[in-house]
């Protein structure tokens, strides 16, 4: 069978690079260039500096529950660099014999921006390429019953749009959730369909899983970054998506704080005991 779910990969728009741009250049008569190029206003570094492995962004339960024949079947996109740019995939067909076939496609893909003097800051590059992408999925060729709806409690924005898209092997509900964190942009692509006279999957059901998912991959970026686990602010709390998003998350250095503490209340102590025996002697 040919891939059914796919709705496309992640695109080859790069990352830009370098630092923030400025320069300090003296301010001299007939010096135009340099007094322009001091005078550049600094751009904000990016918030986030990598990414988590795009395959382990989801976790165990999720899976069974997107791709219930497919948990195992994760399949990692070509990708120079890991940490700008990821994806993965995954598949599930549970065949019923003559009843017929359930097929689902899960695809979450993950782009990071850089801030850069030449293309701007990474965070309004992220809110460019977000809105390209729900304008992406807004315009499928042959897409029906289309419907856009904002999600909340997921990132900085996010947008779910879905549509029933008829081909050869049935008739497919898709749905695509894309979600901006700070300076990294998520497409989550989830589809199903009924095969060979199974019964049509909800759409519904569909659209809440792919987005309680996109909520999952918001909370590994936040982690992998250093930050709570949460999929809307960063006060929420939600299961470790991943092994390697929770080692980030619990590798802040609280024990200094204690160790110095107890080093405080043990040279009080002693000095409180040097002082009872001077009043003795």
């Amino acid at each position: 069978m040919e891939r059914l779910g796919g709705r496309g990969g992640l695109g080859d728009l790069a990352c830009g690079g370098g630092g923030d741009g400025t320069a300090d250049g003296a301010q001299g008569a007939g010096g135009s260039g340099d007094t322009a190029a001091s005078s550049a206003p600094a751009v904000e570094a990016a918030a986030y500096a990598t990414l988590p492995s795009a395959c382990k962004v989801l976790s165990k339960k999720t899976l069974t529950d997107l791709v219930p024949k497919g948990t195992s079947s994760a399949k990692e996109g070509d990708s120079s660099d890991t940490g700008a740019r990821a994806s993965c995939s995954w598949s599930s067909l549970d065949n019923n014999g003559v009843k017929g076939s359930q097929f689902r496609w899960l695809n979450v893909s993950l782009l990071r921006f850089e801030s850069d003097a030449a293309t701007g800051d990474a965070e309004s590059q992220a809110q460019t390429y977000y809105a390209k992408q729900v304008k992406t999925a807004q315009t499928v060729t042959d897409a029906k019953n289309a419907k856009t709806e904002t999600v909340t409690g997921t990132g900085d924005q996010a947008t779910v749009v879905r549509y029933d898209l008829k081909k050869k092997e049935g008739a497919f509900k898709q749905q695509t959730v894309v979600a901006r964190v700070e300076n990294v942009v998520i497409t989550l692509d989830y589809n199903g369909a009924g095969l060979a006279g199974e019964k049509t999957p909800s759409a519904d059901t569909l659209t809440a899983s792919a987005k309680k998912a996109a909520q999952e991959v918001v909370a590994a970026v936040r982690s992998a970054n250093g930050e709570g686990s949460g999929g809307g602010s960063a006060a929420t709390t939600s299961p470790s998506p991943s092994a390697s998003a929770s080692k980030s998350a619990s590798a802040t250095p609280k024990p200094t704080a204690t160790k110095s503490a107890s080093a405080v209340s043990k040279a009080t102590a002693s000095r409180a005991s040097s002082k009872a025996s001077s009043k003795k002697s």
